[in-house]
């Protein structure tokens, strides 16, 4: 057999823990050494006697196909020469306890198809992208201050074929990104694509960490998805899971017959509450493995950005553990300090190689400075999952609207710390699955107040700070909880309730879209101000969204109870005309009508310490946003009128 081995300098950094780009020395290459083509396998198994390389083409038997150890801290290298792509293989270890067992490649870039658990060889070079303009555009402007309304998406059950069958990365391209588009979202997030066993892990519990699910087609077909998707001006996030890995025999788990990829203490290693292993941050070699694994995604794929899951059990060694198990760090404490400086490393990393990438941190705790660069004291993330807002609003949005004015402080707290973070607003797969309902089914109260309560929690989402999110179903009111083997239930968009509610969602993204005052400013307090948060009695809160630009604002209102108002006054900052522009109320959305018409002139009396008011029809459980159309320098006429601005 021929060899060829990974330089000393990559040696050395793999070991470091500096390989930033390990999936191009370990793994399964496909290169000529000399004038012979072939594939250059090299993997990490420190603790193994022997490392021998099976597949197809060599009838499963390594008897003549040993790999040699090239570094002391045990990467193994050899060269098959006459084999290419499509072939299978795995490694087969021979213990220091003398046991043979089989494992896939750690760094494999395809696999076999479920319920096979061989890696297959695979060449990812040479597709043709057509996204430069994509790539060009993003580096215009920063996310901050652009739309960002993501349709989180489970391939494998967002439709599927009337045998059963799944739609494939190249049919998705179509149908799902043509539907994205004219539904008015501008990023889809799609749940896990690393290879993984059961279905119902929903990707979160993988063992191909490099290797895009074969489940829907080949590592090509999903480039051609991303490619589509950024022609039609989509980008792509990509749920990402550091924090655990599944225990099946062919994957990380004691890799080369003990512990490796996670740690050698059970009570660290151990999720109980996932059934899966944590990755051993202490370790160099699996800090280069996942950090390569974060810009693989980026580098191979053109992945916009990761969506980190279960930050909290990261950062804390005792998450979700019984008190029997619990630990302590260096000094004392339950912070996982290596994990910690993963993290930081992970994000300057990521930002030094791709500035305008998103990095989104799934959180549940509070801890600080989430989304503060590490050189200011901060783990590095550019976003963090407001679960505060999503856990508040769903208590609330559950509770009896005869009794929501007892719990109004779960309605304005958010905004307290809205600022704190550059936080998306989830309403996620988490919160529809497992016996938690539907988003539709929550929604206390009859048929009608069922979908009224949802368009109105949709509204305050839409208007309130922050980027947006929601899961798959949501949009057309999915009575279900989501069902994880089957396909969305989009035989129900025949009935009239869930059409109009789908008919709102795309009308209410496209107000978003339309608006710079409800994402230029997102992130900043000048871009928010409180008209009334105070009115517990009647469960309304009525506030204001603002741009850069002094003049464009929107006066948002939201009623949380099923009460009309014929007369209620609000306070507005400017005298002049205001006009109604969107109202969740409306016949085609399902509701019972009550509007706005035409133009609404203020008058010259203080209100909600506002200098001027207007006196409007509140709809029940409603959203209703008004825009100023007359005032100041934007008066249709110079002749000077009640219309002109009035500074308070």
């Amino acid at each position: 057999m021929l060899s060829t081995i990974p330089g000393p300098e990559d040696l050395f950094l793999f070991h470091e823990g500096s390989l930033y780009h390990s999936y191009r020395v370990l793994g399964a290459q496909v290169m000529k050494q000399g004038d012979v083509r072939g594939v250059r396998f090299a993997v990490w198994a420190p603790h193994a006697l022997e490392v021998r390389v099976i597949g197809d083409f060599n009838g499963w038997d390594g008897t003549e196909y040993s790999m040699r150890k090239i570094s002391t801290s045990g990467v193994w290298s050899l060269f098959v020469p006459g084999i290419d792509e499509g072939g299978l293989y795995k490694y087969e270890i021979v213990t220091r306890y003398g046991e043979v067992i089989r494992k896939a490649d750690p760094y494999a870039f395809q696999s076999e198809l479920k319920p096979g658990t061989a890696s297959r060889i695979a060449a990812l070079e040479g597709y043709q992208w057509h996204d430069d303009d994509w790539q060009h555009s993003k580096s215009a402007k920063p996310a901050y201050n652009r739309p960002m309304n993501i349709y989180e998406v489970h391939m494998g059950t967002w439709k599927k074929k009337p045998d059963g069958e799944y739609y494939t990365y190249r049919e998705l391209a179509d149908e799902l990104v043509d539907y994205v588009v004219d539904m008015g979202y501008t990023h889809i997030e799609l749940l896990p694509l690393a290879e993984h066993p059961y279905d119902r892990s929903w990707g979160y519990q993988a063992t191909g960490y490099y290797s895009v699910t074969s489940r829907f087609g080949t590592p090509k077909d999903f480039m051609y998805f991303v490619d589509r998707c950024h022609q039609a001006g989509i980008a792509v996030i990509l749920d990402w899971v550091p924090g655990h890995f599944v225990k099946d025999a062919h994957g990380l788990r004691q890799f080369d017959g003990e512990p490796l990829y996670e740690y050698n203490d059970p009570r660290l290693a151990e999720k109980p509450e996932w059934g899966t292993l944590s990755f051993d941050f202490s370790k160099p070699e699996v800090i280069s493995f996942l950090i390569s694994n974060a810009l693989f995604w980026m580098d191979m794929y053109h992945i916009d950005g990761l969506r980190v899951d279960a930050v909290a059990s990261l950062l804390y060694l005792n998450f979700g553990k019984p008190e029997l198990h619990w630990t302590k760090n260096e000094h004392g404490g339950d912070e996982n300090t290596d994990a910690i400086n993963f993290i930081k490393k992970l994000n300057q990393t990521v930002f030094a190689h791709y500035p305008d990438a998103l990095m989104m941190a799934e959180d549940s705790t509070d801890w600080p400075q989430v989304t503060a660069p590490v050189h200011d004291g901060g783990l590095g993330f550019n976003y963090k999952w407001n679960m505060g807002w999503m856990n508040d609003m769903l208590r609330y949005m559950e509770t009896d609207p005869y009794f929501r004015s007892g719990s109004h402080n779960l309605l304005t707290f958010s905004f307290m710390y809205a600022f704190s973070e550059n936080y998306v607003l989830p309403l996620s797969h988490d919160e529809v699955v497992h016996g938690k309902k539907s988003l539709l089914n929550k929604m206390p109260g009859d048929y009608w107040r069922k979908f009224a309560n949802l368009r109105v929690l949709y509204g305050y989402m839409m208007n309130h700070p922050g980027k947006k999110l929601l899961f798959m179903g949501g949009e057309f009111g999915q009575f279900d909880e989501w069902k994880d083997l089957e396909d969305l239930d989009w035989e129900i968009l025949e009935y009239d309730s869930h059409r109009s509610m789908h008919q709102y969602v795309r009308d209410l993204n496209r107000l978003y879209l339309q608006e710079k005052s409800l994402w230029e400013l997102d992130h900043q307090p000048e871009g928010f101000a409180w008209i009334d948060p105070h009115d517990s009695g009647q469960s309304i809160v009525t506030f204001m969204r603002k741009s850069a630009d002094p003049d464009d604002f929107l006066v948002i209102l939201c009623n949380f109870t099923p009460q009309t108002f014929n007369t209620y006054r609000i306070g507005v900052p400017f005298a002049g005309v205001y006009q109604e522009c969107f109202n969740s109320d409306l016949p085609a959305y399902g509701g019972s009508g009550l509007i706005n018409r035409g133009k609404l002139k203020t008058e010259a009396f203080s209100w909600h310490s506002q200098p001027f008011s207007l006196q409007i029809v509140v709809p029940p459980l409603a959203t209703i946003v008004l825009r100023p159309v007359q005032i100041g320098r934007k008066a249709s006429s110079t002749k000077k009128t009640r219309g002109d601005r009035v500074d308070a």
